[in-house]
């Protein structure tokens, strides 16, 4: 593959805001690109009225139980992006109950509460990616 070519795979990446690239040309060759996900801080955000907590306020003293992410990837609080969110601020929620998705290489993971009780905090943005042990969600 041409440098040109390649050039242009770098520019698509960054034009289209992708945060990995796989190729593999018929020829054999297998171009991989990867770069880290810049986590922008917000002080709140409305997601279907659900007021989103930034990764930066959770820091401050939290009072209930704390849901992580079990992995590496994308968070959302949508089955689908017409969809209503799965859970918001307010809502009541039993052990087992689904609270979002974590999409991880292509696969949908439902991730299910942990505890009883009401949902105080929602402390990640629909569509962010999310390290294993992210703080997802405060639940009293």
């Amino acid at each position: 593959m041409e440098y040109e070519n390649i050039k242009k795979l770098m520019d698509d990446m960054n034009n289209y805001k992708l945060t990995a690239l796989d190729v593999e040309l018929p020829d054999g060759t297998k171009i991989s690109m990867r770069k880290e996900a810049v986590k922008e801080v917000i002080a709140k955000d409305e997601i279907n009225n659900a007021t989103v907590q930034s990764f930066a306020e959770t820091t401050e003293e939290t009072k209930g139980n704390i849901v992580k992410s079990p992995m590496v990837g994308t968070f959302y609080i949508k089955p689908s992006p017409t969809a209503n969110p799965y859970v918001e601020i307010g809502s009541e929620v039993k052990v087992g109950d689904v609270l979002c998705i974590v999409e991880a290489m292509k696969l949908m993971n439902e991730i299910e509460s942990e505890y009883n009780g009401k949902i105080a905090k929602v402390l990640v943005k629909d569509g962010e990616s999310v390290e294993y042990g992210t703080p997802l969600f405060e639940i009293l």
